[in-house]
C-alpha cells in the first residue's frame, strides 16, 4: 500500500479530525454492544416478555454483526473502503431510530439485525482506513487511539444503559447514536476522499454467502427458541438443528472448493491460528456470557437499579485500561502462550469465585470478581490475537483477522444465548427441589403467630424460593463457565511456539 499519495492533503488539524471521526465511529459500535446488556429487565418489562426473549436483543445484533465482518473486505474493493464505510455509518443510524421506535420485540429484533448489517464493516473499514491516513511513523500510535476506544466502549456501554434507562427510557440508549452517527457519516464524506480506495468489479460468493447465513441463522434461532420449545421434543427445534447441521457441512466442503470464497477456511490449515482462534472464542463465548448475565441477576435478584448494575459491570474497565498497554508491551517480550494461559486460567478463578455468590452480597463482594477480571481480560485477549495473525502469511492478514473476528462474534452471541438458557432451565430444577425439601407447616406457624396472613405468608415464601432458585442456578451457570476458561487456558499450550509477531496494527 503505497501512503504516500494518500495522506497528503490531511495534515494538522484536518488529520486530528479524520482520526477522531473514525475512532468515535467504531466507539460507537463497540457501544452498542454492551449498552442493551444492562437494559434488558427495562425492555422485557416494557415489552412484556421473558428475560431469555430479551436476550434476543443482544444475540441478534451480534450475529448480524458476525455475518457482515468477513464480508468488508469484498465491499472495499468493490464499492470503496469510504463510500462502504459512510452508507454504514447512515444505515447503522437509521436502524438505530427504528430500534428506539420499537414497540415490539419483533420489530426491535428485526431492527437490532438490521444495526448488526450495518455495524459489522464499521470495525474493521475505521481501523483500515486509518492506516491509510496516517504515515507509517505515526501508525501505531493511530491504532493506539483505536485500542483504547475498543477498550473504553463496553466499559461505558452499561454505565450509559443503566442510566439512561432509568432515567429517561430504554428506547434512548438507541436514540443517543443519532448525532454521533450523522457527525460521523458527514466526516467521513467530507475529510476522507484522499483516503478512498480503488475499486473494481470483484465476484462475490453468493452460494457460500447463503450457506453462511442460511446455517448461522438456524443456529442461533435454535439455541434462543429452544428453551421455549422444550429443545429437541418439538419439531421445530429438531427441523433447525438439522438445517444447521447440512448448512455446516455445505458450506464447509464449498468454500473448500470455491475459489473467491466468503470465508477463507483454508487459513485453519495453520496449527498456531486454529488453537488459538479456538481458545479465543471459548475465552469470549464465556467471557461475553457472564457479562450479559450478571446485569439481569443484579436487577431480578438483588434488587438493583440498571444503572447500579452498570456501575457494578464496569468496574472490570480500570485494570482492562491499565493493562492493556502493559501486556501490548510485555507480549514482544514472553512466551505469548504464558500470557494467554495465565490470562485465561485467572479469567477461570475469577468466575468460580462467582459460583459462591448468594443473594445477600454486598457491592464489594461483587465488585471484587470484576475488578480482577479487569486486570485479566487484555492477558489473555492481546497474546491469543497476536499468536494468532503471526501464524499466518502476510497476504492472508486481512482474512484471517476477518475470520478471528467471525468466530469471536459468533463464539459471544452463543455464549450470551446459551449461559442464559441454562439460567432459566436450572432456576426451574433448583425451585422444584427446594419446594419438596421445604418444612412449609413450620414455616407457616412461625409466620401466623407473628400476624401474617396466609396469602402473605405463601407469598414471602414463594418470592424467597424464587429467588434462592435464581441464585443457585446462576452459580451453576458460573461454575461451567469457569470450566471453559480453564479449558481454553489448557489447549492454548497445543500451539507452536511463536516465531514471530504481529505489528500493533493488526494485533488488535
Amino acid at each position: 500500500m503505497n501512503n504516500t499519495a494518500l495522506y497528503g492533503d490531511l495534515k494538522g488539524a484536518k488529520l486530528a479530525l479524520a482520526a477522531f471521526v473514525l475512532a468515535l465511529a467504531n466507539f460507537m459500535v463497540v457501544l452498542d454492544m454492551t449498552i442493551a446488556n444492562v437494559s434488558v429487565p427495562h425492555i422485557t418489562g416494557s415489552l412484556a416478555v421473558s428475560s431469555s426473549q430479551g436476550t434476543w436483543v443482544i444475540t441478534s445484533y451480534a450475529v448480524a454483526e458476525a455475518i457482515c465482518v468477513p464480508l468488508t473486505g469484498w465491499l472495499a474493493g468493490r464499492f470503496g473502503a469510504v463510500r462502504v464505510f459512510s452508507i454504514s455509518l447512515l444505515g447503522f443510524t437509521i436502524f438505530s431510530i427504528l430500534c428506539g421506535l420499537s414497540n415490539s420485540l419483533a420489530m426491535l429484533v428485526i431492527c437490532r439485525i438490521g444495526q448488526g448489517i450495518f455495524g459489522g464493516p464499521i470495525m474493521p473499514l475505521s481501523q483500515m482506513l486509518l492506516m491509510r491516513i496516517f504515515p507509517p511513523e505515526k501508525q501505531s500510535q493511530a491504532m493506539g487511539m483505536w485500542a483504547m476506544t475498543t477498550v473504553v466502549g463496553p466499559i461505558l456501554g452499561p454505565i450509559l444503559g443503566g442510566t439512561i434507562s432509568d432515567n429517561l427510557s430504554w428506547h434512548w440508549i438507541f436514540f443517543i447514536n443519532i448525532p454521533v452517527g450523522l457527525l460521523c457519516a458527514y466526516g467521513a464524506m467530507r475529510l476522507l476522499k484522499s483516503a478512498e480506495t480503488p475499486i473494481s468489479k470483484l465476484k462475490i460468493d453468493t452460494i457460500g454467502l447463503a450457506l453462511l447465513i442460511l446455517w448461522i441463522g438456524a443456529l442461533q434461532l435454535m439455541l434462543d427458541l429452544g428453551h421455549e420449545h422444550d429443545w429437541f421434543n418439538s419439531g421445530l427445534i429438531t427441523s433447525l438443528a438439522i438445517i444447521t447441521l447440512i448448512g455446516f457441512v455445505v458450506f464447509m466442503i464449498w468454500e473448500l472448493t470455491e475459489k473467491h470464497p466468503v470465508v477463507n477456511i483454508k487459513i485453519f490449515r495453520y496449527r498456531g491460528f486454529s488453537i488459538a482462534t479456538l481458545a479465543l472464542a471459548l475465552g469470549f463465548g464465556a467471557f461475553f456470557g457472564s457479562i450479559v448475565l450478571i446485569p439481569q441477576w443484579l436487577q431480578i435478584n438483588l434488587g438493583y437499579t440498571a444503572s447500579w448494575a452498570g456501575y457494578l459491570t464496569a468496574t472490570m474497565g480500570f485494570g482492562s485500561l491499565l493493562m492493556s498497554p502493559i501486556v501490548a508491551k510485555i507480549a514482544t517480550k514472553y512466551d505469548q502462550r504464558a500470557l494467554a494461559c495465565f490470562g485465561l486460567l485467572l479469567l477461570g478463578g475469577v468466575t468460580l469465585m462467582r459460583s459462591f455468590w448468594v443473594t445477600d452480597a454486598d457491592f464489594m463482594a461483587l465488585a471484587l470478581p470484576q475488578i480482577i477480571q479487569g486486570f485479566a481480560v487484555p492477558f489473555f485477549f492481546i497474546p491469543l490475537t497476536n499468536i494468532a495473525l503471526a501464524s499466518v502469511k502476510t497476504e492472508e492478514l486481512a482474512s484471517a483477522a476477518g475470520l478471528m473476528n467471525f468466530c469471536r462474534t459468533m463464539a459471544g452471541a452463543i455464549g450470551a444465548s446459551i449461559a442464559v438458557t441454562i439460567w432459566d432451565d436450572h432456576a426451574k430444577i433448583a425451585r422444584s427441589e427446594m419446594v419438596s425439601n421445604l418444612h412449609i407447616e413450620e414455616t407457616q406457624r412461625n409466620m401466623s403467630q407473628a400476624g401474617y396472613s396466609p396469602e402473605s405468608i405463601l407469598g414471602v415464601i414463594s418470592n424467597l424460593v424464587d429467588k434462592e432458585s435464581l441464585t443457585l442456578s446462576v452459580n451453576h451457570v458460573f461454575l461451567i463457565l469457569s470450566m471453559v476458561f480453564i479449558f481454553a487456558g489448557l489447549i492454548i499450550w497445543l500451539c507452536p511456539k511463536p516465531k514471530g509477531n504481529v505489528g500493533g496494527g493488526h494485533a488488535h
